[in-house]
This record gives C-alpha cells, structure tokens and sequence, in this order.
C-alpha cells in the first residue's frame, strides 16, 4: 500500500492532492518551481521565468459556488466571479486553513520521475528534484502530476504565411499582462476563445483599433442568466436529466435559439462555421464592443505582409502594430521517461483522464488535465479523492492489459473513421462528477435523499450541482455539506445585497427553478411515459370504466 506520495505543482489540483493525501493518512511532499503557491493563478508583472500566469485583469468564468473545494466554500461576501487576485486569495486561505504549506518544497524543479528498479513489484517511483543547483534523489510510492494544462504557450507561426516578413510587435497571450504600451496602437488579436475575447475587450479601452480573427466563430455567454443569477447555478441535475432524454438535435435547436435570442451571433460576425465543432466562450462585453465599434470581427489571416495582414476574405488591414496570438497552450511532462510521457500526452491512454493505461501498477495519477463544462477546481478534486483511494488500495480500476486494449481498439476506430475522436471535447459537468464520485463512493444517491431529507434533495436535484453534494456521503463526508447546500443562494446574494430596499419582494428559489424548469421536464415525463408499457394498461382500464355515451363522443 502507497504511503509517501509525490505531488508535482502546487497550484488548483496540487493543493488539492496535498489535502486528499492527508485525508487518506498519506505522507505527501509536494515540489513547485516557483516561490508561490497558486500555479497560473499567482500574477506576476512579466513572464520571464517561463512559466504561465493570469493576466492582470481577468475575471473567473465560472461562479463561486461551483468552483470552490467542496468542504471550503467561499466567504460570503466575496463576489460571484472575481478578480484573479480574490480567487488566489481564497487559494492561500484554502492552504492555510488545512495547514498545507508545510507539506511544499518552493523553488524546486523535478528532473525526472522514473520507474524504482522494482516497480513491477512495489510500484514505487524514483524522483530526482533541483533547488538551487543542489539535486536531490528520493523514492516515494505513488505520484500526482498535477502541472495542468497550460505549459507551454502554442504560437503556430508556421500556419500563418509571410508572418517573418511583418515588422510589428509579434507576441502570444502568456506575454500579455495589462494593456499598457498599446495606447494608440492597431492591434491584431488572434484566435477567440476566452482569453481572445478578453483581450480584445481590454485593449479597445486603450488601443486606436482591436481586430479580431476567428477562424471557426463561437457562441458569446453572459455570465448572468435569466433574472440576473450566475449562470453556472442553472447546471442543475434537472437539467440534466432534461438532457439525457431529449434528442441532441432538439437540445442544439434550444441551445442556438437561446444563443440568438440575446443577439444575432451572425450580425456580429460571431456565428459558427458550418461543419465546425460548437464552442462557446464567457464574455459580458464583446458584443456591446462590436456594437460599438471599438472590436472589428475579421475572418482568418491568410498572409502577412511587412505592415498588413490579408485575411481569407480578400480584406486588408493596413498598419498593424502588433499581432497578439491567443491560441491557446500544450502540455508536456519533461520530467516522465519514455514511453510513459509519449502514452500520458494521447488523452485516449489515459484511464478516465487520470491513470496512464500502461503501468501494471496504478501509483502515478495525472491530476488536471482535463477540458470541461464546469469548474475545473471541483473536478480536480474528486480525481485526487479517486486517486489517493487507489493508492492505498481502497477502490480498484481494471487491470493495465484490458485498458490498453480497450485505448488501442478505439484508436483504431478512430483512424478508420469509425468513430470520432472526442478527447479534445468538453466534457459535460454533471457526468463527470458523477462518474469519479461513483468510483470513490461519494456519489449521492437523489431517491434516497428524497426519501430521508426531502428539503435537502430537493435543493440537489432542482437546484445547482455545487461540489458540496460531493461531501454528503460515503469516503471524506462533511458534516457542512448539508448546509452549505441549503445556504448556497444566501452566499450568491450576499455581495449583491450592498444596497437594502425597503419591502422589496424576494424570488422564492423554488418557483424560480419551476418557472426554468417546469414545462421542459413535463415535456420529457410525457415523452417517457408515452413510450411505455404503462400507458396502454392505463388506457385499457380507464376505457372500461368511461360510460358508453362518453366513448362515442371520445371517438368522435
């Protein structure tokens, strides 16, 4: 059984692996490079260590209640979506309240992670760590890699022809800080995801024009939804179930009507190519810029010239001072041996994101590496819940042959064309959660709930999937779990009751939910009853008992 445990990073998921070790009576030692704890989430006004950070400005997409540790919330009166510099801030509370920061080497580098002579038999790891030119070798029993997504910014200057010729300012968005040194300037900025969309948004407070190249389009959420609450707190297991039973073509109807409803995605220039994945980014002030003018949508570029760029349209833009790329990052791990870094970089090998399919023994955890519809955060935690359990032995997963087997048989279809690639896909929140919540046996059981705590199910099933339904039961539960659940709409209108007015009516939360809700899940209890057995039996007996008179005025 795994007892010393090496966490690589400290930032969102290494603290949280540091916590679930102590909760699973591990010994862990976590090594982060930097001086900080907080990973990219710690601002610093260059980025001249390599590593990636925040940008000045930047606002959390998803809200608080459903990105935080799910036995920590937040304090009440910090705001639904906040600052980086509040969010890193909770992160050091976090840290200090469960007295993690002693478990942290800062300032060193891991050299390598390597198989222990006898790992077939211990599963031990060998790592070899740098502080201050000083390498240092330990052997520990199990490892989290929990370095994340963002490591190395992606600049595909290749893709783009004659951009060596240009004479601008050339730069990708891990070196993007503040909008200061762009007053006045004409700004490209390429690629529209979040962090596209940000930036553009802030430079067309300073900058003389801020173009925006998109090759695929996106759709533009708000973070507040109908009535002004976080948007994140509509992602309930209602809608979920709405989502399982109705068909992905009527749900992509719903979703682009309630996308067009707020603006025409196509007037802005926004809308999705067709034959293109749907994609969707979080930004309250993009369409308001286009409106205005300060943000111009522009197609791909398809050549640059010494002072231009010409797009596929067939328009030029003269005098661009600088070509901002935000395109996005890739993952490494440097520090893993060959095959095992080639298997962890093919999502596809690895064993529900988490254990490497190869390994015959399951003592190295990848922790973070994921895209999903949801908090990040939230996720990181149940992998390293799941992980630590299997460290110690206390939840199983299949053995390395059939996962290898499985992982190899799907590329295969793959590359056939069989099937279609979905590992870069978003993952839907809910199942996810659920799923790793099954393996650790904390997954809450709704028909139970209703059964012994109808107040509490009801606000897990019709009200949003905060992390806290996550501490209910089974391994880790917390006894707060019930009640931040039953106070988590207090906690989201806290910071905006800044300003009391007196007899002013208060939404009743259940309404609003049957309001949302109501006529959707009635639609799909009429659609699953039609389709049973049932409803031909009930037919059947009520049509006995209906007088003569009324069967024929029935019929007709």
């Amino acid at each position: 059984m795994a007892k010393r445990v090496a966490v690589i990073g400290a930032g969102v998921s290494g603290l949280s692996s540091i916590k679930c070790c102590l909760d699973e009576d591990l010994e862990p030692t976590c090594f982060e490079r930097s001086n900080d704890i907080g990973g990219l989430w710690k601002f610093t006004e260059s980025s001249k260590d390599g590593m990636t950070r925040v940008y000045r400005s930047l606002i959390t997409n998803v809200c608080k209640e459903m990105s935080c540790y799910s036995d920590f919330p937040f304090r009440e009166d910090y705001p639904n979506f906040m600052s980086q510099e509040k969010f890193w801030n909770y992160l050091q509370e976090f840290a200090e309240h469960f007295d993690l920061l002693k478990y942290i080497q800062f300032k060193t580098t891991v050299c390598s992670v390597t198989k222990h002579p006898d790992f077939s038999n211990t599963g031990q790891w060998d790592v070899v760590t740098e502080t201050e030119g000083k390498q240092e070798r330990a052997t520990f029993d199990a490892v989290m890699v929990c370095t994340g997504h963002f490591l190395n910014p992606r600049l595909p200057l290749e893709s783009f022809s004659g951009i060596h010729k240009f004479k601008g300012q050339i730069l990708h968005s891990q070196e993007y800080k503040t909008p200061e040194g762009f007053q006045g300037k004409r700004v490209l900025v390429i690629g529209l995801g979040n962090t596209g969309g940000d930036v553009a948004v802030e430079l067309s407070r300073t900058a003389a024009e801020v173009l925006l190249s998109t090759r695929t389009g996106t759709w533009v959420r708000s973070r507040s939804s109908h009535g002004g609450y976080p948007i994140n707190m509509m992602d309930t297991r209602y809608y979920n179930f709405i989502r399982q039973v109705l068909p992905s073509c009527v749900l992509n109807w719903i979703e682009e009507r309630q996308m067009n409803k707020q603006f025409n995605h196509e007037n802005y220039g926004l809308s999705i190519v067709k034959g293109k994945k749907p994609k969707a980014i979080v930004n309250d002030e993009l369409p308001t810029c286009i409106l205005c003018g300060t943000v111009t949508m522009k197609t791909s570029v398809l050549e640059f010239t010494e002072t231009s760029a010409i797009f596929e349209d067939g328009t030029v833009e003269e005098n661009i001072d600088s070509v901002i790329f935000t395109t996005g990052y890739t993952f490494a791990f440097p520090f893993l041996e060959e095959p095992l870094r080639s298997l962890c970089m093919n999502k596809m090998f690895l064993y529900k994101l988490v254990f490497p399919s190869s390994l015959e023994r399951a003592t190295l955890a990848i922790i973070g590496l994921i895209s999903l519809k949801g908090s990040i955060l939230a996720a990181t935690e149940l992998q390293a819940r799941w992980a630590t359990r299997v460290f110690k032995g206390l939840c199983k997963i299949p053995p390395s042959q059939k996962l290898m087997a499985e992982a190899t048989e799907k590329e295969q279809l793959i590359k056939r064309g069989v099937i279609k690639n979905t590992c870069e896909d978003k993952l839907d929140y809910i199942p996810y959660m659920d799923e790793l919540a099954a393996r650790v046996g904390a997954k809450p059981n709704i028909p139970i709930l209703f059964l012994k705590d109808p107040r509490l199910a009801w606000e897990v099933f019709f009200g949003p999937c905060t992390p806290y339904q996550y501490r209910l039961t089974g391994p880790g539960m917390w006894d707060g779990a019930r009640s931040a659940i039953l106070t988590q709409w207090d906690r989201t209108m806290k910071p905006l009751k800044t300003r009391t007015v007196p007899d002013a009516s208060k939404p009743p939360s259940r309404l609003r939910y049957l309001k949302t809700w109501g006529a959707p899940v009635l639609l799909a209890s009429l659609l699953l009853i039609c389709k049973s057995p049932f409803l031909k039996l009930l037919q059947d007996r009520l049509w006995d008992r209906i007088p003569s008179y009324l069967a024929c005025i029935w019929q007709g």
